[in-house]
């Protein structure tokens, strides 16, 4: 019989100021180019950025049973949190969820 793993999912959802906005993306992108190169097994993440440019979205999905988060190890996403709020207009909204459904097509 095999288990099926769990896994939790966090949404986090802020606002920059719009002079922060760039800063806050390319601060994303190196989170993103730290967790291609560490390759983290039971992670998946996702970041989108709204269309007026100063809304961000994070989606991020862990397996359960890992011992430890392996985005919040990154040096780079330490980095990236580090001065969060004063990037911020409307502060961070965390939503930890575990999936009902989903499709890909």
């Amino acid at each position: 019989m095999s288990t099926i793993a769990t896994t939790t999912t966090t949404v986090v959802r802020y606002k920059t100021h719009p002079e922060h906005a760039v800063q806050n993306a390319a601060l994303v992108k190196a989170v993103f180019e730290a967790l291609r190169r560490a390759q983290p097994a039971g992670l998946k993440y996702q970041t989108l950025r709204g269309r007026d440019g100063v809304t961000f979205t994070h989606l991020a999905t862990v397996d359960d049973a890992l011992e430890g988060h392996p985005l919040t190890a990154l040096p780079e996403f330490k980095a990236f949190v580090a001065d969060l709020g004063a990037r911020c207009a409307e502060p961070p909204a965390r939503v930890e969820s575990q999936v009902l459904d989903s499709y890909a097509g």
